[in-house]
């Protein structure tokens, strides 16, 4: 049984769903053989996503698989109620927007609840509480698929723990998902909600992005391409097998960047993006210097980002001033203005709608045949965390150009050829 909003939405919803599913060739594409094949006959999915209408597309995509689907929201601010409604008679759906903390728990709880074999997770929430609390269930669950850098790097963590206990797709580390999902899809949907929040010109701002992974990167090259001054701030991570934050700022440096440390940023910068999936990296020491009525916005899964108990310590008062705009009277005369009470800015409802639709047809895509994957072949992986099969990274992106009728030239036999034949010279 559903718990949900409002049914009365539900029209509306079906709407949004429509809208969205003409525009997402790659998934349909992918439906039309699930209808066919029923690859996940009787297999039952929980799933954590922000619940807008291309994760509606991508959950009716593994119902037509013949999967049993129980749904949730990977953040509380991040449910399209009108989605959820619309779902609600083929899915069981738990979901609201605006939900305060033990409200969303309870609602993974739910889809927990449910028993699924399969997980596909944003942050990896689901895949903590089945670690943790549920962890009798742990014995039937196949696998799961992880989103987001954030989730993988709980995975990762856990793995190096000994702890986790079943099989987990890392369907962030498809390059095909770098691209459409990180790059392209953050770098235009942060800045979207940041303008449908604010109403404010980007042009001639000074924008101070931190973190230049594929999210970094694309918030950039888009603030630029709006005439946005470009900070960057990077860490000097030494991760090994993982690009440094040396290799990171040197990129961003020869992209055109201004590269400098957070404490000379902080004053110079009219609006801060964090993205960096990381804790505090704004911190009550920068905040205290930021310029009155910087606005700081944040582009990663959680709200740990920018310290928002220095920010409260710092303030006399705060008030709402316009749909997820708060803003902040600072003890020492300024004011700073957060925006979706400091959240993924992209995806907070009503200002931001997520990624555009043709990025999440992409990534959901990869979603999609990594549960067929996995109903496949989970029971006989060991626990641990796998990048996605390159078939299933290739397939996808040759299935996005297809559809936007872009083919590729073939190497001819001598080309083969030449690529194998060591001897021959240029």
């Amino acid at each position: 049984m559903s718990k949900v909003k409002d049914m009365d939405l539900a029209e509306e919803g079906k709407k949004l769903l429509d809208w969205a599913v003409s525009n997402m060739p790659v998934l349909a594409s992918i439906r039309e053989r699930f209808k066919k094949e029923k690859p996940l006959s009787g297999i039952r999915v929980g799933v954590a996503l922000h619940l807008e209408k291309k994760t509606g597309i991508l959950l009716e995509t593994l119902v037509a698989g013949g999967a049993e689907v129980s749904a949730a929201s990977c953040n509380p601010l991040t449910t399209d109620d009108r989605i959820a409604a619309a779902l609600a008679d083929d899915i069981n759906v738990f979901a609201w927007a605006g939900q305060n903390e033990d409200e969303y728990y309870d609602c993974l709880e739910l889809v927990i609840n449910s028993k699924p074999q399969i997980t596909i997770d944003d942050g990896c929430d689901l895949i903590h509480l089945l670690h943790t609390k549920f962890s009798d269930q742990l014995n039937e669950v196949i696998g799961g698929c992880e989103e987001t850098t954030t989730g993988i790097v709980r995975l990762n963590a856990m793995k190096n723990d000994g702890e986790l206990k079943f099989p987990v797709m890392a369907v962030n580390n498809a390059h095909s998902k770098y691209l459409f999902d990180n790059r392209y899809g953050t770098g235009q949907s942060v800045i979207e909600g940041i303008l449908n929040a604010t109403n404010m010109l980007i042009a001639g701002k000074t924008a101070v992005v931190v973190g230049y992974g594929w999210c970094g990167r694309g918030i950039a090259n888009r603030l630029k391409g709006l005439g946005a001054k470009v900070i960057v701030v990077e860490s000097a991570n030494e991760n090994p097998g993982a690009s440094s934050g040396y290799h990171r700022a040197l990129e961003a440096s020869y992209d055109g960047c201004w590269v400098m440390s957070l404490d000379e940023a902080s004053p110079i910068g009219d609006i801060f993006i964090t993205a960096t999936g990381n804790k505090h990296v704004i911190s009550g020491a920068h905040l205290g210097k930021m310029k009155d009525g910087a606005i700081l916005a944040n582009s990663g899964h959680f709200n740990h980002e920018i310290d928002l108990d220095s920010l409260d310590a710092l303030s006399d008062s705060k008030e709402t001033i316009l749909t997820n705009v708060e803003k902040y009277y600072l003890k020492n005369g300024k004011h700073i203005v957060l925006l979706a009470e400091g959240r993924l800015v992209n995806l907070a409802q009503p200002t931001g709608q997520g990624h555009p639709i043709e990025i999440m047809d992409g990534s959901f895509a990869i979603q999609a045949l990594c549960v067929e994957h996995l109903a496949k072949n989970g029971s006989n992986m060991a626990a641990g965390v796998y990048d996605v099969p390159i078939d299933i990274d290739n397939n996808v992106a040759r299935i996005a150009l297809e559809s936007q009728g872009i083919m590729l030239d073939k190497l001819t036999v001598e080309q083969k050829q030449y690529r194998q034949n060591w001897k021959e010279g240029t």
